[in-house]
């Protein structure tokens, strides 16, 4: 990570001392330029781990309270929150408090990294950032008879993204065991239908190329002329974000990198600004940034 700030100076900015030791000075400053002038905003996190806690059925997930709590409260007052998720819309509006969230002036989803949206203001629409792959239907195939030789993967089960499948190993004996048997045969069947893997917490998943939360989050950024940016991720394949997040830098908007922490993606940890601990430290890290806010709006 780049530079840390020194003890000393994370007393003065006071956010941070109740979610994590230690922030990036880039992220010191994306986040002081969120609170300075929260309208030209954008929060986006993603979901599984971050709004929702990670749960060995992902099909059971569902946001924590307190995480909607802190959104619903935050919301009103920044340009835009967003949630990017590998997920289909269609799983988290169904979620329980989903109309919370939807009440969110400026709220949007986007799923399947993108190619998916919903919003308050245009409902559910499709985007195409990649055209959709047939190919994917032929290692869901494969995939399912892999898993179903005796004794082999027990435990492991495949998730239907529609425009990817993902294969767990959370449920296995032994977990770990099972994510590095599946890795090669996984990777040898994507190359072969010419589709990507993405490893994430105890997943392996199977998408076209070209895809992914960074095209999605530069794009939420063009849209609603961002001038701050949060994004908070945990897995793997929050690292393209988190690298659009370095882009915005680069090109003069401040941006903060937040990891909901986890053992299982340390690469994020280490990418990021400041590591929250899983959806509770999210929580805090919203609280205390609409604190700042009014603190700000005080001020003037």
């Amino acid at each position: 990570m780049g530079g840390r700030m020194p003890e000393a100076c994370l007393r003065v900015v006071g956010i941070m001392r109740s979610v994590s030791s230690a922030m990036t000075a880039a992220g010191v400053e994306g986040l002081a330029a969120i609170a300075r002038d929260p309208q030209r905003a954008l929060l986006a996190f993603d979901f599984d781990g971050v709004i929702s806690p990670i749960v060995d059925d992902p099909e059971q997930a569902q946001a924590s309270p307190r995480v909607l709590r802190a959104l619903t409260s935050i919301g009103p007052g920044v340009g835009a929150v967003a949630i990017i998720t590998g997920r289909p819309v269609s799983f988290l509006t169904s979620c329980e408090g989903f109309g919370e969230l939807a009440s969110i002036p400026g709220f949007t989803v986007y799923g399947h990294y993108g190619r998916e949206m919903w919003s308050g203001e245009a409902g559910f629409r499709t985007v195409v950032l990649a055209p959709a792959s047939g190919e994917v239907a032929a290692v869901r195939e494969e995939l399912a008879r892999l898993l179903q030789q005796p004794g082999e993967y027990q435990g492991v089960w495949l998730e239907d993204k529609g425009s990817s499948v993902a294969v767990h190993t959370r449920r296995a004996a032994d977990p770990l065991g099972a994510l590095a048997a599946l890795e090669g045969p996984v990777r040898e069947l994507a190359l072969r239908h010419k589709l990507r893997v993405e490893p994430g917490k105890l997943v392996l998943e199977i998408r076209p190329d070209g895809v992914h939360k960074g095209d999605a989050l530069r794009n939420i950024v063009r849209e609603h002329q961002a001038r701050a940016v949060l994004y908070a991720g945990d897995d793997l394949g929050d690292l393209s974000a988190f690298a659009v997040v370095d882009e915005l830098r680069r090109a003069g908007v401040p941006g903060i990198k937040v990891c909901s922490g986890s053992p299982e993606a340390i690469e994020v940890a280490e990418a990021a600004d400041v590591v929250v601990d899983g959806p509770d430290g999210v929580a805090d890290l919203l609280e205390s940034l609409a604190q700042k806010i009014d603190g700000a709006r005080q001020v003037e």
